[in-house]
């Protein structure tokens, strides 16, 4: 394999993670209540506006996990099972209690810092 086969593996790679990514959200909606979402929205909101606060280059990084190779697989693959084995762990727990969950822990290692 020549170095450009890997890079566009690599962004092949991402791109699937993009739309696996956008498939489990669109099945999140979905599934959920619309009274239910709003209000999880509302909280959601809430701990994203600290978050970006402690995190104001986020976006950024997300991005650029995205252009470089295999960086994005990684790092949504990591995420991907990190929700399935917080929903396998607490059981009767949604995407919503790990959303909540994981901004929690983020914006407390922030403000340990």
């Amino acid at each position: 394999m020549e170095y450009g086969d890997i890079f566009i593996l690599g962004w092949n790679l991402n791109a699937m993670m993009f739309v696996l990514n956008l498939l489990v959200a669109i099945n999140i909606f979905r599934s959920g209540q619309i009274a239910d979402i709003e209000k999880n929205k509302q909280i959601l909101d809430e701990l994203h506006s600290e978050f970006e606060k402690l995190y104001p280059n986020r976006k950024f990084e997300t991005i650029i996990s995205y252009i470089v190779p295999f960086a994005a697989f990684y790092r949504v693959g990591y995420k991907l099972i990190e929700i399935y084995m917080f929903l396998k762990k607490n059981k009767n727990s949604t995407i919503f209690d790990f959303m909540i969950y994981k901004y929690q822990v983020d914006i407390q290692k922030a403000k340990s810092r």
